[in-house]
């Protein structure tokens, strides 16, 4: 990804995506990272070992495109989550790589309720 003096440095995309996932499941109103796609309608949510299956990563020349697949919390302001997601995801990569992160594309796969006592 980034040509030194000394050699080439490359960052796998489960890297990356490891990267996003733990950025995106510390943001408020995000219960979870969920498998891309669903299945008959339901969202897989993810254990914290595999966060980087629910992230999506394409490595361009000129920076990175990110897709996130979350579950929300019942009753969250949706947009404002994934504002949040955006900002903090992307913060966060570029800290971690110092390469330009293009996109962060969000897909809420499910809302999760909380069960009442």
């Amino acid at each position: 990804m980034q040509q030194q003096d000394l050699g080439r440095i490359e960052v796998s995309n489960q890297v990356i995506a490891s990267i996003a996932g733990h950025a995106a499941n510390g943001c408020y109103g995000v219960v979870a990272m969920a498998a891309r796609g669903l299945r008959d309608g339901i969202a897989e949510r993810l254990q914290r070992e595999n966060l980087h299956r629910g992230v999506e990563v394409r490595v361009l020349e000129d920076g990175i495109d990110i897709g996130l697949f979350v579950v929300v919390e019942y009753g969250v302001r949706i947009t404002e989550v994934a504002h949040s997601l955006q900002d903090a995801v992307r913060y966060e990569v570029e800290k971690a790589l110092a390469i330009k992160v293009l996109n962060v594309n969000v897909s809420v796969q499910g809302i999760h309720l909380e069960a009442r006592s």
